[in-house]
């Protein structure tokens, strides 16, 4: 059995599934994940962030206090909405998670990937009928447009939700690398370390209640506030 069959096999996914998911998970994948920090760039520049055993924490602790409480259990929602083409929720979430971005460069950040992601399903020529319905959505983020293409592909949402929180994690890493700066071997050690944290949170993401659901990530707020008045930056967020 192939490398890619036995993954698959471990993640419940056909082959070609898998495939269009690494591609959704890719540095390459057109929409600008890249150019964002989301605050990391702020926390470097005051010292707060100065290696890689600093850096690893601050990215663990957004994951643990922010996305495991309040954007992955969105993506969560969303994704659930897609599949059972639930209008009302689908608005509802997309709504939830545009006003907790709590910034104008995180506002700014989601719309912009949720434009581009949009704008590559429709020049890859995705589902028609999934495309119209995000027609309707003013402003479409990024994780509305992210579970609109998984489900349409049908790959199982917590293989969907992995590799979201995989590729937020990559590129908090390299954003890490380049600015700190950090080596290829530290960057890959990080990467180790932060992995394994991933099963945990797309489990704990997947069964918060409603009402426990909380973008309540102070650090991460001011973080991303004081980058915008930041003096020399290569991110925009």
């Amino acid at each position: 059995m192939s490398t890619e069959a036995r993954a698959a096999e471990t993640l419940n996914l056909e082959p070609s599934d898998l495939s269009r998911l690494l591609q959704l998970a890719s540095p390459m994948l057109p929409v600008g994940a890249y150019a964002y920090s989301q605050g990391l760039e702020w926390a470097i520049e005051t010292q707060q962030v100065r290696d890689a055993s600093s850096a690893a924490n601050w990215i663990s602790d957004v994951i643990d206090i922010y996305l495991c409480r309040f954007e992955l259990p969105v993506l969560w929602r969303l994704r659930k909405a897609w599949d059972q083409t639930d209008i009302a929720a689908l608005k509802y979430w997309n709504g939830i998670y545009s006003a907790g971005r709590d910034t104008a460069e995180a506002r700014a950040e989601t719309l912009q990937m949720g434009y581009s992601l949009v704008r590559l399903l429709d020049d890859i020529d995705f589902d028609t009928d999934a495309l119209m319905v995000l027609e309707r959505f003013v402003p479409v983020t990024f994780p509305l447009a992210y579970a609109c293409a998984t489900s349409g592909w049908h790959i199982p949402a917590p293989s969907a939700v992995h590799a979201y929180v995989w590729s937020w994690a990559e590129n908090q890493v390299s954003a890490a690398m380049k600015t700190v700066p950090l080596g290829q071997a530290a960057g890959q050690r990080m990467l180790l370390e932060l992995g394994a944290k991933i099963p945990h949170a797309v489990k704990a993401a997947s069964v918060l209640p409603d009402t426990e659901l909380s973008n309540f990530a102070p650090g991460l707020s001011i973080a991303g506030a004081r980058h915008e008045t930041q003096y020399s930056r290569l991110f925009r967020s």
